[in-house]
């Protein structure tokens, strides 16, 4: 354990030596005796907190759920709050400027589909004998490393359960799920990881990572993600649903789309007999990082989050000129917008009007500095890379700042965590696995 401490603050010390080479620190640079890093907190205004009373947290099926009782005084303050600039707010108007960022990122999903709206169902499934992946594989050496208990007969103990819920009409509403649990009945109520994949694979992907958290008594959970897996048909789906986007702005299927399946997905976990609902943990890699950053912001019930190389400034890449690496991940969908917009390259113009046409406010009201820190005061870990062209160190400084002072001021700080693994690109590492399985096995 000491080791594992000794480990943690090497590489939050290395992070937080790389963010302080690039800009002037706004603050004092330190460890906790912990071992958990405080990246510098910049006093600045405005609240970045969250009510985490009972009713507060988003159900799909309570769409008109219980407020504070100061929520209908402070409801037009709420944008204005969160903005900087402005004077230190009220912990109240805090919580309601968090509450209707909420509410106005539930719009922008419901504004896609208000027409495909469903109560939501079960279908059984079947497992997969042949994923489709739609891009080459690498290596699962680091999901491999997992920390597991041995367990006697473990593959004869192992419960794996295939089914489908119905999230919305439409061939992309079939959510297809794959569970994994040991057959004990103790204790009644497990806790749950859901654990997402990134841009081009699926579910079984992460076939390791399942097994080993489900070793430790945990229901482990994957889904694909829109346009994935069994949503797909065959190796060009995912890209061209986002030209899809682009073209006809009917769907969003970069993050958006995935989140509201979450939500869903939050509904019936929270019902299952088997579940304990106040211990439903999220993580991903990539792509599967950011679905786990913004459905743990817009819905409550997701208890401990730790997004894997997802978490980014998208503004601040805009801003910097560093939005070339996140592009080329999906660059047919930029080539095809910069056609249509008549110019001789990709620029940022071209990267604007891509972002606000297939996912409206996520390089402006839901990017990271307003989004992240509302997870506060639920445990959060941010893993990254170094080196990361994808997720700029530089680009965190912002929503890490923002995040440290809601968890200080919401008496939480040893919640929060931000690890960059020095000399790592856009690359999950064994240290990172290991580093997501101790803070859910220390939080969840």
């Amino acid at each position: 354990m000491m080791q594992r401490r000794a480990m943690a603050r090497t590489l939050a010390v290395a992070a937080l030596a790389a963010l302080a080479a690039m800009w002037p620190p706004r603050g004092p640079l330190a460890c906790s005796a912990a071992g958990h890093a405080h990246v510098p907190v910049a006093r600045r205004s405005g609240p970045h907190l969250m009510d985490q009373r009972p009713g507060c947290c988003y159900s799909s099926k309570h769409r008109h759920k219980r407020r504070p009782s100061h929520s209908r005084c402070c409801r037009a303050k709420a944008a204005g709050a969160a903005l900087p600039g402005r004077g230190m707010a009220t912990a109240a108007e805090a919580s309601c400027a968090g509450d209707g960022l909420r509410s106005e990122f539930l719009e922008v999903l419901h504004s896609r589909r208000r027409e495909l709206l469903v109560p939501l169902s079960v279908e059984q499934g079947s497992p997969v004998k042949d994923p489709l992946y739609q891009a080459p594989l690498g290596s699962r050496e680091a999901m491999e490393s997992c920390p597991r208990k041995e367990v006697e007969n473990f593959k004869e103990k192992l419960v794996e359960e295939n089914f489908y819920l119905i999230t919305e009409l439409g061939e992309q509403g079939r959510l297809p799920v794959l569970l994994l649990r040991l057959n004990d009945t103790v204790p009644k109520r497990k806790p749950v990881v859901v654990l997402l994949h990134s841009s081009y694979k699926c579910k079984e992907w992460l076939r390791p990572l399942l097994e080993a958290y489900a070793s430790r008594g945990y229901i482990s959970v994957a889904i694909d993600s829109r346009y994935h897996g069994e949503r797909a048909s065959n190796k060009t789906t995912y890209i061209d649903a986002l030209k899809s986007s682009w073209r006809n702005g009917d769907t969003m299927p970069f993050i958006f789309d995935t989140v509201w399946d979450l939500i869903k997905l939050g509904d019936y976990l929270s019902d299952r007999e088997d579940v304990d609902p106040c211990r439903i943990g999220i993580t991903g890699e990539s792509l599967g990082g950011m679905h786990a950053w913004f459905a743990a912001f817009v819905d409550t019930r997701y208890s401990v989050t730790v997004p894997i190389i997802g978490v980014q400034g998208f503004r601040w890449a805009i801003d910097n000129n560093m939005w070339q690496a996140r592009v080329d991940s999906i660059k047919p969908l930029f080539e095809e917008a910069r056609i249509d917009l008549g110019k001789n390259e990709i620029d940022t113009e071209v990267v604007k009007k891509v972002w606000k046409r297939i996912a409206p406010g996520l390089d402006s009201t839901f990017d990271a500095p307003f989004s992240v820190p509302l997870i506060a005061p639920r445990p959060l870990l941010l893993l990254n890379g170094a080196e990361d062209p994808r997720c700029p160190i530089a680009g965190l400084e912002e929503p890490i700042s923002r995040a440290a002072k809601a968890y200080e001021e919401s008496g939480s700080a040893e919640k929060f965590m931000f690890i960059a693994e020095p000399g790592i690109g856009h690359q999950m590492t064994a240290n990172m696995v290991k580093e997501a399985s101790d803070w859910f096995d220390r939080f969840l």
